[in-house]
């Protein structure tokens, strides 16, 4: 008697079903399939808080629109929730397919390199500009570029006055 190994399929869904469908934490959409978001701690939402009373309170000196967790098509089959995006203009769709100015990933402890990698190089290639990551955990700033993630000493804007330091953020805590 022969025995086969037993190989697990995915299911795919389409974007349609995705779009329509609701979460307890609200996942993913990558290709035909649902990728759950790492569950964020005290910490991380924290956080999340304080980047948006940042942009808010600068609001005044440069119109940035800052929102969080905010689904965007990326692609036809890719949808991805930056835990904080800012724009510079109200999206004119509900699920955005324009880029932000800004995509923001504050990491979780549950996270992994090669997802999170994944994710930010799909926002390079959608043309997000400015695509930062926050890491609780070792309290520094990142930025990706063509060049991959580097560490920063603060994110800022060329165009407007905004910058904000680990030291600013994590201040607050």
């Amino acid at each position: 008697m022969l025995c086969f190994p037993q190989v697990a399929t995915k299911t795919q869904i389409t974007a349609e079903q995705y779009l329509r469908m609701t979460f307890e934490h609200d996942a993913e959409f990558v290709h035909g399939e649902i990728v759950e978001r790492a569950m964020p701690d005290y910490t991380h939402g924290r956080l999340q808080a304080l980047l948006l009373s940042r942009f808010e309170a600068s609001r005044p000196s440069h119109r940035l629109l800052a929102c969080s967790e905010v689904r965007m098509k990326i692609e036809p089959n890719v949808y991805r929730i930056p835990d904080v995006a800012v724009f510079t203009e109200p999206p004119h769709q509900p699920v955005p397919e324009t880029p932000p100015l800004i995509a923001i990933e504050i990491l979780s402890k549950d996270d992994r390199h090669s997802d999170l990698m994944q994710k930010l190089e799909e926002y390079l290639a959608w043309g997000v500009a400015n695509i930062w990551v926050v890491d609780p955990i070792t309290k520094r700033f990142s930025a990706y570029t063509h060049l991959g993630l580097q560490n920063v000493s603060s994110f800022s804007l060329t165009d407007c006055s905004f910058q904000l330091t680990p030291s600013d953020l994590f201040s607050d805590l």
